[in-house]
C-alpha cells in the first residue's frame, strides 16, 4: 500500500529539486569521501554550522589516507565544537579500514558500507546513491516526516521496524537513473518545506496534491513520536586552577559523556566558597586566591550540566588538585587541546 501511494512522488519531487536545490560544497563535488564526511558532520548539526568545519577539515585532511594517519588530538581539535566526538573517532576507524582493505576508497555496495564503523542505514544509503548512483534508500528524520505526512501514517517513527518499513517502500520507488537526486530531494523537502517544529509550507510543496495529511488537514499531527523525557539536570563545580600562567586540565573517562576529551577538573554538586577552601585545605593548599566565575550551562540530548566555576591561583610548587592533571597555557588550550563546547564559557573568562 505504501509504495502504491508513494509511486507518483518521484517525478514531481525530482523536478522540484532540479529547480530549487541549494548549492553546498559536498553536493557540488559529490566524491565518496566528501559525501561520507558531510553526512557524518550533518548528524545532529545544522547545515550552516557544518560548512566551515567541512572546509577546514578537508583542507587539513584532503584524503582518506590523511584521515587515517592524523593523530587523535589533532583530529578532535578539527572536530572541536561539533560535539558527538565519537563521530570523529569512527571516521578515523573507518579510514584505517579503507586504507587497509579497500585501497583508501569507500566501497560502493550498501551492505559493505553498513559494515564500517559509524555508518548506519541512512549514511550507507546516502553514500551509495549520491556518490555512486546506486539505488539505495536514505531515510533520515526529514525524510520520515515527509513520508508519514504524505501517507497520513500514524506509526511511531522512533521504532526501528517503522524506519525499516519506510526504507523498503522507498527502495521500490527510487528512480534507477537518479537515486542520489531523489534521496537528496526528499531530504531537501523535509528541511525547507515540510519542516519540523512549524507549519509546513504546503503551498510550495511539489507533493501537495498527493499528500493525504494535507487533504485531511492533519499535517501538524505528524509524524507521531512519544513525548520526550525531561532532561536530567546535573550540578557540578568546575575548578579553573592557574599555576605559573598555565591552567590545569584533565582527560575525562573513556566512557560516558565527552569520553576521552579534555576538560577542567570538576566536583559533583554546587560548592560554596568555604567548601572549595576546605577542599583545597585537605590537599595542603591554603591561603590562595579563589574567586567565583560566571556560571555555565550546557545542554546535551538527555542531560543538562549546570556549572558553577571557581578560579584558583596556585603557587608554583603545590600539590595537584586532581589526578593526572596537565598544565597548559592559554594558547595551547586554544590551539592544541580539543576542549568541548561545554567548557567554553569558562575558557572565555580566562582573558583577564
Amino acid at each position: 500500500m505504501e509504495e502504491y501511494a508513494l509511486g507518483a512522488l518521484a517525478e514531481p519531487l525530482c523536478h522540484w529539486y532540479e529547480k530549487n536545490k541549494r548549492s553546498m560544497p559536498w553536493r557540488d563535488e559529490p566524491e565518496p569521501y566528501h559525501v561520507w564526511l558531510s553526512e557524518i558532520m550533518l548528524q545532529q548539526t545544522r547545515i550552516e554550522a557544518v560548512k566551515g568545519y567541512y572546509e577546514r577539515f578537508l583542507k587539513r585532511l584532503p584524503t582518506v589516507e590523511d584521515l587515517a594517519e592524523v593523530g587523535e588530538g589533532e583530529l578532535l581539535k578539527l572536530w572541536e565544537g561539533l560535539g558527538y566526538y565519537n563521530r570523529a573517532r569512527n571516521l578515523q576507524k573507518t579510514a584505517k579500514i579503507l586504507v587497509e582493505n579497500y585501497g583508501g576508497n569507500l566501497p560502493a555496495k550498501y551492505d559493505l558500507l553498513m559494515e564500517l564503523p559509524g555508518i548506519g542505514s541512512y549514511t550507507a544509503g546516502a553514500i551509495a546513491s549520491i556518490a555512486y548512483g546506486v539505488p539505495a534508500p536514505a531515510v533520515d528524520g526529514n525524510v520520515l516526516r515527509v513520508l508519514m505526512r504524505v501517507l497520513d501514517c500514524r506509526d511511531d517513527i522512533t521504532k526501528i521496524r517503522v524506519r525499516k518499513k519506510m526504507e523498503r517502500s522507498v527502495m521500490k520507488i527510487i528512480p534507477a537513473d537518479k537515486p542520489g537526486d531523489f534521496n537528496q530531494a526528499l531530504m531537501e523537502l523535509g528541511e525547507m518545506v515540510c519542516i519540523p517544529n512549524g507549519e509546513p509550507a504546503c503551498g510550495q510543496c511539489p507533493l501537495s496534491s498527493l499528500c493525504r495529511a494535507r487533504a485531511r488537514g492533519c499535517q501538524m499531527e505528524l509524524p507521531v513520536r512519544p513525548e520526550k523525557k525531561a532532561r536530567r539536570i546535573e550540578k557540578m563545580t568546575v575548578l579553573i586552577c592557574e599555576r605559573d600562567g598555565r591552567f590545569g586540565i584533565i582527560k575525562r573517562p573513556e566512557q560516558g559523556l565527552l569520553a576521552g576529551m579534555w576538560g577542567f577538573p570538576a566536583l559533583e554538586g554546587h560548592r560554596t566558597l568555604p567548601q572549595i577552601r576546605e577542599f583545597l585545605g585537605e590537599r595542603g593548599i591554603k591561603d590562595v586566591p579563589v574567586s567565583r566565575m560566571e556560571s555555565g550551562k550546557h545542554i546535551f540530548s538527555h542531560v543538562e550540566w549546570h556549572m558553577r566555576g571557581y578560579r584558583i591561583g596556585l603557587p608554583q610548587q603545590c600539590s595537584d588538585v586532581a589526578e593526572h592533571i596537565v598544565w597548559a597555557d592559554r594558547e595551547s588550550l586554544t590551539e592544541e587541546y580539543a576542549i568541548p563546547v561545554a567548557y567554553h564559557s569558562f575558557l572565555r573568562q580566562l582573558s583577564g
